[in-house]
């Protein structure tokens, strides 16, 4: 072969190797039918359940909201449960941003991260490993390790030990809208700081006023039969 058809060859290959792992990746965008971007009402019609179930966890400066889903049992395996133990939806101002599913310890016990990494890595295609941390939402919205990532431009997908039982959890948004809700979160926590003192004022005003009110009306139910 002549040199400079060889050049030829290596200069057209050479595209195709730089995108082999975009080929090979995943749709990041989306969990079991839940598109990050889509509305509140039709994940709750996606997840059969009702819209009373989202929880408030902020009302400003953005409502951020969360709803709970256990996925139902393994189609066409009557009484066999599923892989993950429950889904945590998170939104931004009705948007869906975050998704966290818990795997069921019992249905990953013995098993090894390498084994994880390799079942994810099917769907997602070749992970990352890199030297990070991520939030965990909870009831102390710690931060755990990534063990392994799988990203684009737009959305990321994280394997993490949940910090609470000896299993794993995926942890997938969409990096917009995850960096917005941070934010408003970041500014309602200190909303909530800085308003905490009159919060706790008013309440306690209210709890001696009901007080007040309650003296009042057994006051006047006994002071009429009152016999000395």
């Amino acid at each position: 072969m002549f040199p400079s058809i060889r050049k030829w060859i290596s200069v057209m290959a050479l595209p195709v190797a730089l995108f082999a792992p975009a080929l090979l990746a995943g749709d990041l965008s989306t969990y079991r039918g839940f598109q990050f971007g889509m509305d509140l009402s039709a994940a709750v019609k996606r997840a059969e359940i009702k819209p009373s179930d989202a929880k408030m966890v902020h009302q400003r400066p953005a409502v951020i909201q969360d709803l709970s889903w256990r996925p139902p049992g393994v189609a066409g395996s009557p009484g066999e449960s599923d892989t993950v133990k429950d889904v945590l939806l998170s939104f931004y101002n009705g948007k869906l941003f975050r998704v966290v599913a818990n795997y069921d310890r019992y249905k990953t016990e013995g098993m090894t991260t390498e084994d994880v990494i390799g079942a994810v890595s099917v769907t997602y295609g070749v992970a990352a490993k890199p030297i990070a941390e991520i939030l965990f939402p909870s009831s102390y919205s710690e931060n755990v390790k990534v063990i392994a990532r799988w990203e684009d431009a737009e959305f990321s997908v994280n394997l993490v030990q949940s910090p609470y039982q000896p299993s794993f959890a995926l942890v997938s948004f969409s990096k917009q809208l995850n960096d917005l809700a941070q934010a408003a979160t970041v500014e309602a926590i200190r909303l909530d700081a800085q308003e905490a003192p009159q919060r706790e004022a008013d309440q306690r005003r209210q709890q001696a006023d009901e007080v007040s009110a309650k003296q009042e009306k057994a006051r006047l139910a006994n002071k009429p039969s009152f016999r000395p």
